[in-house]
C-alpha cells in the first residue's frame, strides 16, 4: 500500500553527519540496503541477531510504504577465524561455512525475518575483488608491498568523517598497526599474501582478500548500475570504525562516492545490563534463546528498546516479551475464527487508518512507541470481542490494523483456517449452549479445544 509522502514522510538517523535526515531514496520508490552479515566460523550469538531484525524491520517498513526493496546481506566465508576453526574440527574450510549458514539461516527464519534478497559471500566474488583491487593500484590509490596490497589512507578526501577518526585521530591515539611494509602506519591492507589456508592466485601474490574490501566490492557488484552507491548501509555500532570507514573509503577512490546515501547502526544487546562478552563467560548463543523462548518473544524484547539504544536481554525481558506474544496470539485466532464464522476473509481485510503506528515508524524506527500503539489496538480488539453485540465492521477494522502492525514489526502469529467441518462443529457448539445442553456444548467445546480452536 502506498501512503501520502507527506502524511508519513520516513526519517532516519544518518550516521553520516550524526543526525535525523528525511529519507528520500536515490531512486524514486525503489530502495537498495546493505547489511553486514555474519562471518560465518561458529554458532551465532544473541548479539549477532540485533541488526538482523533491526533491518529487517526497516526493510518490512519501507516494502509496507510501498518501496520496492533490494536487500542484501553477506556472508563473510574468507577469515583466518574459519580457518583456525575448520583446522581445530579437521574439515575443510567450505564445510565449516556451509554448516553454519544453514544454521544460521534457520535462525533467521526463527526470528521471523525476512531471507535477504541476494546472500553474495567473498568466495564468490573473488574474481570481481582482485579486479577492484587492481583497478586501485593501478589508479595510484592503493600500492604493493612484498605481494599485499594497502590502500594509501591519507590519499581519500575527507577520511574519517563517518566514525570521527580522522588520521590525524589515529596517529594521536596509536589506533594502527605497526607495519614494516607500509609506505604509511595508517594504511590498511586490501589484499594479504598468504601461504596458510584458503587462498587465492592474483596478480599481486597468492592471498586473501582484507575484510573491509569484501564488503564495498559486493555492493559495487551487485548495484553496478547504481555506480555502487546504495540507499542505506547498516551493521553494528562495532562496524563503524575501522570496518564502515574503511568500506567508504575505497568507494571514495574507486568510485568517487561514499558507498550509500545513509549509514545506520545499532547498539548492543547487553545481559543483565552488563556487556556481553567472551571474558566475561555471559555469551549466550541465539539458538539456545530459540529453544528456551522462542524466536519472536526475543525479536519483540529487542524492538522494545530504541535500535540505536543498548537491549538488555534478561530473565525478566524476555519473559515480558513471551507474555505479550501469547496475548497477541490468543487476540488475533479468536478475531480470525469469529470473522470466518460470520463469512469474512480476515486476511483480505485492508486498514484504512494506521497514522498512530506509522508516525512511530516513521520516526527513526521508534519501535518502542509502535509496540504500545500495537498492544493498545490489542485491547481495542479485545473490548469489542467481550461486547454482547460484537460490531462487526469495528473488527474487521481492528484485525486489519493489528495485521498490518504485526507485518511490519515482524511478529509471526498463526492465523487459524476453518474448514467446512470446524464452522460446522462451531454451530453445533453455539446451538448446543443456546439450547442449554452443557453436556452436548461441552462435547463440541472439547473437540474445538483439541483442535487448537477454542
Amino acid at each position: 500500500m502506498w501512503y501520502d509522502s507527506f502524511m508519513h514522510e520516513l526519517k532516519l538517523y544518518n550516521s553520516l553527519g550524526n543526525k535525523v535526515e528525511l529519507f528520500t531514496p536515490i531512486t524514486p520508490g525503489e530502495v537498495s540496503i546493505y547489511c553486514c552479515g555474519p562471518t560465518v566460523y561458529n554458532s551465532p550469538h544473541i548479539g549477532n541477531f540485533r541488526p538482523v531484525i533491526v533491518f529487517d524491520t526497516l526493510r518490512r517498513l519501507l516494502i509496507h510504504l510501498g518501496y520496492k526493496v533490494t536487500f542484501v546481506s553477506n556472508y563473510t566465508d574468507v577469515d583466518d577465524k574459519i580457518i583456525k576453526r575448520a583446522a581445530e574440527l579437521h574439515i575443510s574450510e567450505k564445510e565449516l561455512t556451509d554448516s553454519v549458514i544453514k544454521e544460521y539461516r534457520s535462525l533467521v527464519d526463527a526470528v521471523g525475518a525476512l531471507q535477504p534478497d541476494i546472500t553474495p559471500t567473498p568466495t564468490g566474488y573473488m574474481n570481481q575483488i582482485i579486479s577492484y583491487v587492481k583497478d586501485l593500484v593501478d589508479k595510484g590509490a592503493a600500492y604493493v608491498a612484498d605481494g599485499d596490497v594497502y590502500l594509501r589512507v591519507r590519499d581519500i578526501p575527507d577520511y574519517g568523517e563517518l566514525s570521527g577518526n580522522s588520521v590525524e585521530s589515529l596517529e594521536n591515539g596509536a589506533r594502527i598497526e605497526v607495519n614494516s611494509k607500509k609506505e604509511d602506519p595508517v594504511d590498511f591492507a586490501l589484499w594479504k599474501k598468504t601461504e596458510d589456508g584458503i587462498k587465492w592466485d592474483s596478480p599481486f601474490s597468492e592471498g586473501r582478500p582484507g575484510w573491509h574490501t569484501e564488503c564495498c566490492v559486493m555492493i559495487n557488484s551487485i548495484f553496478a548500475k547504481q555506480n555502487g552507491y546504495i540507499d542505506i548501509h547498516g551493521g553494528g555500532f562495532d562496524l563503524k570504525f575501522p570496518h564502515h570507514e574503511n568500506e567508504m573509503a575505497q568507494a571514495k577512490a574507486h568510485n568517487g562516492n561514499k558507498l550509500a546515501r545513509f549509514w545506520m547502526h545499532n547498539g548492543f544487546v547487553n545481559i543483565n545490563n552488563e556487556k556481553m562478552s567472551k571474558s566475561l563467560g555471559n555469551v549466550i548463543l541465539m539458538k539456545d534463546v530459540i529453544k528456551e523462548y522462542g524466536g519472536i518473544p526475543f525479536r519483540m524484547m529487542l524492538l522494545s528498546s530504541h535500535y540505536r539504544s543498548p537491549a538488555s536481554f534478561s530473565d525478566d525481558t524476555i519473559k515480558e516479551a513471551q507474555t505479550k506474544y501469547s496475548q497477541l496470539q490468543d487476540s488475533i485466532k479468536k478475531a480470525a475464527i469469529y470473522l470466518e464464522l460470520h463469512d469474512v476473509e480476515p486476511e483480505s481485510l485492508k486498514a484504512k487508518d494506521e497514522s498512530a503506528f506509522l508516525n512511530a515508524m516513521c520516526d527513526d524506527l521508534n519501535t518502542s512507541n509502535a509496540l504500545s500503539v500495537l498492544y493498545e489496538e490489542n485491547k481495542n480488539l479485545n473490548n469489542i470481542l467481550r461486547n454482547r453485540q460484537v460490531d462487526i465492521e469495528a473488527l474487521k477494522e481492528s484485525y486489519a490494523r493489528l495485521r498490518a502492525y504485526e507485518f511490519v514489526l515482524g511478529i509471526a502469529l498463526e492465523i487459524p483456517s476453518l474448514s467446512a467441518d470446524d464452522k460446522r462443529l462451531y454451530k453445533d457448539y453455539y446451538e448446543a449452549k443456546s439450547n442449554k445442553d452443557f453436556l452436548k456444548s461441552d462435547e463440541y467445546r472439547n473437540a474445538l479445544i483439541k483442535k487448537g480452536l477454542f
